[in-house]
């Protein structure tokens, strides 16, 4: 079928189908891949999956990773005022005290006494009379971070060491005790009180107790620096580095990381031929054949306009690129036309 026998109202409704269809194509390629651009720029760059339990390597120097293991602890945190220690990346060390704890219910207040984690402020209470506490604690929490924790054959970063997921009570090593604490302190229910009766508290009494990381399956994604893993100094989002429980997929920790669009060149080289269609059926309503190079010109134009405008804000060379690929194909058509009118 000739092109000049078809009518009009068929070539413009075929053509800005077409059109459309490249411009979609078009605007949904380059704005994924601006997104994934924007991605890598705010968490440090790339990943490599690198499984569990993987080795340091030359060529990983510098390089995002994810992998996945149960870490190893090689040098236990210690809490040298308690003389207690676990196998674990992170030891915490919480302390409470009895004290006056106040109840507003309505306009009444009542209180109770009950174990706290932080100094209750009497000056503050309806009702200070008979209900004074002692104030700040004489031992404070604390959290120690072991020195030396291994991933596969990489050793963690203090900074990811703090993040590991997950908490555990830990049983204190009475034995252990320092002989000052060991005269204040007693074993009551899993920690150390210094209750004369410990079921039955004082104000003022303390109780000491220790949590602890578990050892467990995790998964990293942090930046190669020797046999280390690091964060990512450069990376937008000031962190540079996940931390997660179990063997987690990328598309888990970082979704937006994970949407990089697949074919690329080829949805664009699509993006274009789709909208050349488009312009060359829109022109051939009024000619009596069809231009291919002026088509190829509007195909051009209207594909790097609408590619560029993702990019705006952005990548300087991207947006570079398609600005003179529409520039070419608007002088391309405007050349066609201007010889087809001479």
């Amino acid at each position: 079928m000739r092109i000049d026998t078809v009518p009009r109202s068929v070539l413009a409704v075929a053509g800005v189908v077409l059109l459309a269809m490249g411009i979609v194509l078009a605007a949904s390629t380059e704005r994924g891949l601006a997104g994934y651009r924007v991605a890598l720029q705010l968490h440090g760059g790339e990943v490599l999956d690198l499984g569990s339990d993987a080795e340091p390597q030359p060529d990983l120097q510098g390089r995002m990773v994810r992998i996945s293991g149960t870490p190893h602890v090689v040098a236990q945190p210690l809490d040298a005022d308690f003389n207690q220690q676990a196998d674990t990346p992170v030891l915490t060390r919480r302390v409470q005290m009895f004290q006056w704890r106040e109840l507003r219910l309505g306009g009444d207040a009542t209180y109770e006494l009950d174990w706290s984690d932080t100094p209750q402020d009497a000056s503050q209470f309806v009702h200070m009379n008979g209900h004074i506490n002692p104030g700040a604690f004489p031992i404070p929490a604390k959290r120690f971070v072991a020195e030396s924790v291994q991933l596969g054959g990489f050793m963690l970063d203090a900074k990811l060491v703090q993040d590991l997921p997950g908490s555990e009570p830990v049983a204190p090593n009475v034995k252990a005790l320092p002989e000052n604490l060991a005269a204040t302190f007693s074993l009551y229910d899993g920690a150390l009180v210094t209750s004369i009766k410990p079921g039955d508290p004082r104000l003022g009494d303390l109780r000491v107790s220790w949590n602890a990381a578990p050892l467990q399956e995790i998964t990293v994604i942090a930046r190669v620096d020797g046999d280390h893993l690091v964060p990512a100094l450069d990376a937008a989002d000031g962190k540079g580095y996940e931390v997660d429980v179990g063997n987690s997929a990328l598309i888990d920790m970082r979704p937006d990381m994970a949407a990089q669009p697949g074919l690329t060149w080829l949805r664009r080289v699509l993006a274009v031929l789709l909208a050349t269609l488009g312009v060359g059926l829109l022109l051939s309503r009024n000619a009596r054949r069809a231009d291919p190079l002026a088509a190829l010109g509007g195909g051009l134009f209207v594909a790097g306009a609408v590619a560029a405008i993702p990019w705006l804000g952005g990548s300087t060379p991207a947006v570079a690129a398609w600005f003179v690929a529409a520039a070419i194909g608007l002088g391309l058509l405007l050349w066609r036309r201007r010889r087809r009118h001479h």
